[in-house]
């Protein structure tokens, strides 16, 4: 099976700033990290990397970080930070942005905005700037924000937007797990109506507090399939936020207090339980694993940029499994 992991997360906290890192997550997630949570069942692996949420002035130092490990860990596109909402600081940042070659699209992180940002002037004009760079925009929000998500993709035609993580539904957990509802449902439909907006099948383990099943979630990936089609559709392993939760069984590093943990197989876990479901519905699993993320960015004929710059060695989450928290 081929993945192209459509929403691959990395960072730094020595390097760059972050203001929401904590607990497991607040470790560096790196080169050597990424290393040891490969898929297992995958033949070929690449990802495209969507920005962390760094602070503001190190949305551009991101970039130029992680097009550093690029070639070394299969890294084909990048998703940047982006304000925008600043006028023409937007448009500067959008012009430094595109003399890096690895930038496939940006992220203005929606999920925690006023309501009506995305649909305002300001935000409308920095979105028609970004397709006109031929970039896509990743939207995400929260399950009440998909209407105006809607509403921006009718506004700018133009622009490529996909769904991150279909929006954060309620999903519930493994032994109580919550159905879709009706809203949320019916606003995904709404959505999915304007053609130039597609639909990751990523983040569902998070908002499931790393307690889920396969079969809790087929409900929500049916309602994807179904508002979408196959063809719109691209997996994403939201690594490493969707992979903390209770322990793994067998972890020797396990909490007797149940405090999450990193969980070294759910990346795997979670491409197995899509590309099963996809697989038992029917549908193309090399389109969503592989196909649909290389033609919604535009990332299939571009390899990794080599880059000589050399990383200084950092501590990562493997030494804080190993307690070493000092």
């Amino acid at each position: 099976m081929r993945v192209l992991d459509s929403h691959l997360h990395l960072w730094d906290p020595e390097l760059l700033h972050y203001t929401w890192l904590e607990g497991p997550l607040a470790w560096l997630f790196g080169e050597t990290e990424i290393e040891h949570a490969r898929i297992g069942n995958a033949t070929s692996e690449r990802a495209v990397f969507v920005q962390a949420e760094t602070i503001e002035d190190d949305f551009l130092d991101e970039v130029r970080w992680v097009a550093s490990l690029a070639a070394r860990i299969g890294v084909v596109g990048i998703v940047a930070g982006a304000r925008l909402d600043r006028g023409t600081d937007t448009t500067a940042h959008l012009e430094g942005l595109a003399a890096e070659p690895l930038v496939v699209g940006v992220r203005h992180n929606l999920q925690g905005e006023p309501d009506g940002l995305a649909v305002s002037a300001a935000f409308v004009t920095g979105a028609r700037e970004v397709a006109a760079h031929g970039w896509a925009f990743d939207a995400c929000i929260r399950a009440s924000q998909l209407p105006e998500v809607a509403r921006l993709a009718g506004a700018v035609p133009e622009l490529r937007i996909v769904l991150d993580h279909l929006g954060k539904p309620q999903v519930g957990t493994a032994d109580a797990p919550i159905a879709p509802t009706m809203e949320w449902v019916r606003d995904l439909d709404d959505l999915a109506r304007h053609p130039n907006v597609w639909c990751k099948l990523s983040g569902l383990p998070a908002e499931a507090g790393g307690d889920w099943s396969a079969e809790q979630m087929h409900p929500f990936l049916d309602a994807a399939a179904d508002a979408f089609g196959a063809e719109r559709l691209m997996w994403g392993s939201d690594w490493p936020v969707s992979v903390i939760g209770p322990a793994e069984a067998d972890d020797p590093y396990a909490k007797e207090d149940g405090t999450p943990m990193y969980q070294p197989t759910a990346r795997s876990r979670w491409a197995d339980a899509v590309s099963g479901w996809a697989e038992r519905r029917g549908h193309d699993v090399d389109a969503i694993m592989w196909r649909n993320a290389e033609e919604f960015y535009r990332v299939g004929a571009r390899p990794p940029r080599e880059d000589a710059r050399e990383e200084r060695p950092r501590r990562g989450f493997l030494g804080w499994l190993r307690g070493d928290r000092a």
